[in-house]
C-alpha cells in the first residue's frame, strides 16, 4: 500500500508553529549589563546584497555602534524591525552611530533581507555558528536556534552603554537612537 505524500508546508508547521510561539513569548531582560566590555565580532555581512568582513572594532572606531539581534529574517516582526531601522539610519549616521543587525540566518538569505527589507541602508550580519548571540546572551529562550529580539549601544570604547530586550520591535529604534543621543551629548 503506497503511503500519501505530505506537502513541504505541512513538514514545516511545527517549525513555524515553533517559531510563532517563541516570537509571542515573553522576552527576558537582556543579560550583558550597561558598563559591561562588549564581545568582539567579527563575522560575514550584507548591506545591499553585497558581502563583506565586519568587524565591531573597526566599526568603534568610527562612532558608537546600534547591534541588534533578531530571531529570523523576512518574519512580520523582524521585517517591520528592519524597515524602522532603515527609515532611521540617516538620523543615526548623523550621530556618528552605525547599526548593524545580526541574526543566525544564513549568508545568503541576508544578501536578500539587506536589499529588500533592510532597504541598502544597513548592513545585517550572519551568526551561522550562533556563537555571537552566545556571547551577548541573546539566544532566544527555548530555541537557541533563534536571537533573541535584543538592542544594545556600544560606546567607541567598547563598553556596552544601554541595552533593551523586548519581542515586539516598536521600542528598538526610539530606545537606541535615545541611547546614542545621551552619549552624543556627553561627548560633546
Amino acid at each position: 500500500m503506497r503511503r500519501p505524500s505530505v506537502p513541504p508546508l505541512t513538514r514545516a508547521a511545527p517549525a513555524i508553529a515553533a517559531l510563532a510561539l517563541a516570537l509571542t513569548a515573553p522576552a527576558a531582560d537582556a543579560a550583558l549589563p550597561n558598563g559591561a566590555k562588549a564581545p568582539d565580532i567579527n563575522t560575514l555581512a550584507s548591506l545591499a546584497g553585497k558581502e563583506f568582513k565586519f568587524s565591531l572594532a573597526d566599526a568603534l572606531k568610527k562612532g558608537p555602534v546600534v547591534l541588534y539581534f533578531y530571531p529570523a529574517a523576512f518574519t512580520p516582526g523582524c521585517t517591520v524591525e528592519a524597515h524602522q531601522f532603515a527609515e532611521a539610519t540617516a538620523k543615526f549616521k548623523e550621530l556618528g552611530a552605525t547599526v548593524i543587525g545580526v541574526s543566525h540566518d544564513p549568508i545568503e538569505k541576508l544578501d536578500r533581507f539587506s536589499v529588500s527589507e533592510c532597504r541598502n541602508k544597513f548592513a545585517v550580519a550572519s551568526d551561522a555558528d550562533g556563537g555571537i548571540m552566545k556571547a551577548y546572551d541573546s539566544v532566544l529562550p527555548d530555541h537557541p536556534e533563534y536571537a533573541n529580539r535584543t538592542s544594545y549601544v556600544i560606546a567607541p570604547t567598547g563598553q556596552i552603554i544601554y541595552s533593551y530586550t523586548a519581542m515586539k520591535p516598536d521600542q528598538h529604534v526610539e530606545n537606541t537612537m535615545a541611547a546614542v543621543r545621551k552619549w552624543q551629548e556627553a561627548h560633546k
